[in-house]
């Protein structure tokens, strides 16, 4: 899904976002799914038995990240991606809806991401259409960033 999600963004015209390199070949890319799935919380949604989208949650963003702690308790998307394939099934609005569930479910008030704020803010306005509010924009290098916020208590 990964490296269809790098295809499907650079045949779009987005090659800032991931670059331009299939993320299973990317230094690095296949040793972080694999921490994503032992050291995080993945879920994965089916469509039929089929793969068709995953999310991580974890407890704070990527140390990797120039983003402040929220200062509290919180749980945060570390990953959410889907089948390009199957756009417009609301697969991503479904992860992000059970990551609600399960932050609520921990005893935890608050969720956060933070994305790819480039290219119009298309992504930035699919996380607030899902109920999150922009809180604060980041510079990582040349690639700019919006850290997205919800209440869930």
């Amino acid at each position: 899904m990964l490296d269809s999600a790098v295809a499907w963004m650079n045949a779009r015209g987005n090659t800032e976002q991931w670059g331009t390199t299939p993320y299973s070949q990317k230094t690095g890319g296949a040793a972080r799914v694999e921490r994503y799935t032992t050291e995080n919380a993945p879920y994965i949604a089916e469509l039929g038995g089929t793969p068709v989208g995953a999310i991580v949650l974890d407890s704070g963003p990527s140390p990797q990240m120039p983003i402040a702690p929220a200062g509290e308790p919180e749980r945060y998307v570390r990953l959410l991606v889907s089948d390009r394939q199957r756009a417009g099934l609301g697969i991503g609005a479904a992860l992000l809806a059970h990551a609600v569930e399960e932050t609520r479910r921990a005893g935890v008030g608050l969720l956060r991401v933070d994305c790819w704020a480039g290219g119009g803010g298309e992504l930035v306005a699919f996380y607030e259409r899902n109920g999150f509010t922009a809180t604060d924009p980041f510079m990582s290098g040349s690639w700019p960033g919006q850290v997205l916020a919800r209440r869930v208590d």
